[in-house]
Formats: structure tokens, sequence, C-alpha cells
């Protein structure tokens, strides 16, 4: 079977900084919506590229998948989404620490186990921004091993 390796190191830290406006609830639920909205227009444009949606929001015990989606080619693409509204502290990009990645992978790894037969497979993410929508192909750089 194959499996994802976990990258070592991760020099991008997240910000723990808060804003310290409203309830801790009324954050929850905004930050919710853009994470809603921010799936669906990383769909759409993953979409409009040629991928194909196989699953939205596969969740297991130590993880998430955002978006796992099947390329032209036939490759299966777990894709992790990350919006920032700002590029401070390094963006969307950087809040993807050792921790997430690890979670990503374990995650991937599950929803590979639930396979009658692996496909070739990569980690992709699509990183939102202020002023841009980036999609970084096999962005771990994890590789597969048998």
């Amino acid at each position: 079977m194959r499996t994802f390796k976990s990258t070592a190191h991760d020099p991008a830290r997240r910000s723990a900084a808060g804003s310290g406006a409203g309830s801790e609830t009324e954050a929850k639920d905004t930050s919710k919506a853009r994470g809603e909205r921010a799936e669906a227009r990383a769909l759409a444009y993953l979409q409009g590229q040629g991928l194909a949606l196989v699953v939205r929001n596969y969740r297991c015990k130590g993880g998430e998948l955002d978006l796992v989606m099947r390329a032209p080619d036939g490759t299966l693409v777990f894709v992790e989404v990350r919006s920032r509204s700002s590029d401070a502290f390094g963006g969307a990009l950087a809040s993807i620490t050792v921790t997430k990645r690890q979670r990503i992978l374990q995650a991937a790894n599950h929803y590979l186990a639930t396979l009658d037969h692996a496909p070739r497979c990569r980690l992709d993410v699509v990183a939102i921004g202020p002023r841009r929508l980036e999609w970084l192909r096999d962005a771990f750089g994890a590789g597969e091993s048998e």
C-alpha cells in the first residue's frame, strides 16, 4: 500500500494573534464561513482546470481533507485549502504548520486505506490571499512509498 511520508522541518509558523473583538462563537462562525467560501472558490477553480470532485471535507480520526479531486490523468489529488485575509506573517501558505501537515498526511493515508487499489496520488495546496489564488501541485513534496 502506498503511504505519504511527513517532512521533517517546516520553517513557517502560524500567527497566534487575535483581534480581540466579538465573542469566540462569533469569531468561529465568521472563520467557518470564510473557510467554506474559500473551499468553494478553490473547488470552482480546480474544476475549471479539469479536476473532478471525489469527496469534500473527508474527516477521520486525527485529520481532515478539504477536497479530494481526480485529475484528468487519473491522479488522486488531496487538496488543502488555506485562506488568509492578509499576507502578514507569511499569508496562507505559512499557516500550514508541521502539525497540520501531519494531520493532512494521516487523513490522506486513511482515505487511501479505504480503497481497493491505491492510485497515483499527490498532495496540493490552494492558497487564497487578499489579491490572488495560488495552486501548488505536490506542495508538501512528501512523495510516495510502497
